[in-house]
């Protein structure tokens, strides 16, 4: 019995038909990957995608574009970076993280990962709770 262990790369026709990916499928894995690299906040969707998300659950797509053919897709994302981080090794970082997120979900070979950087976010301070301070206070002068 001989093992093939060949990787096919054309995905758009097998003995068994055709596989496709829809869009929003790849949109959904850019998405992810970019959304876990360190120094990302958020990804930053258009004002049409703003107001849907108020209606519908959350939209991993949001910031996210892309154009899938039958062996290639292409990518355009827009993202928040947080304060502190160095712009360009976020980017390159979400680069690499989508293109491998894509490639070894799908076969589909990234030609290009295209990153907006919207805006930069800073961290909240945290918010003293009053009700918290008080037995505090009282434990203080006890």
């Amino acid at each position: 019995m001989d093992l093939d262990t060949n990787v096919v790369t054309d995905i758009s026709v097998t003995e068994n038909g055709k596989v496709v990916f829809a869009p929003d499928v790849v949109a959904t894995i850019a998405g992810l990957a970019a959304s876990e690299v360190k120094g990302v906040s958020g990804l930053v969707g258009t004002v049409i995608e703003g107001i849907s998300g108020i209606f519908t659950k959350k939209n991993l797509t949001k910031g996210v574009h892309v154009e899938v053919g039958q062996e290639e897709a292409a990518v355009d994302l827009s993202i928040n970076v947080k304060y502190g981080f160095r712009i360009q090794d976020v980017c390159a970082e979400v680069q690499k993280e989508v293109k491998n997120a894509i490639e070894t979900m799908t076969a589909l070979r990234v030609v290009e990962v295209n990153v907006l950087v919207q805006s930069v976010t800073f961290e909240e301070p945290e918010r003293v709770d009053k009700k918290k301070e008080k037995p505090e206070l009282e434990a203080r002068v006890k």
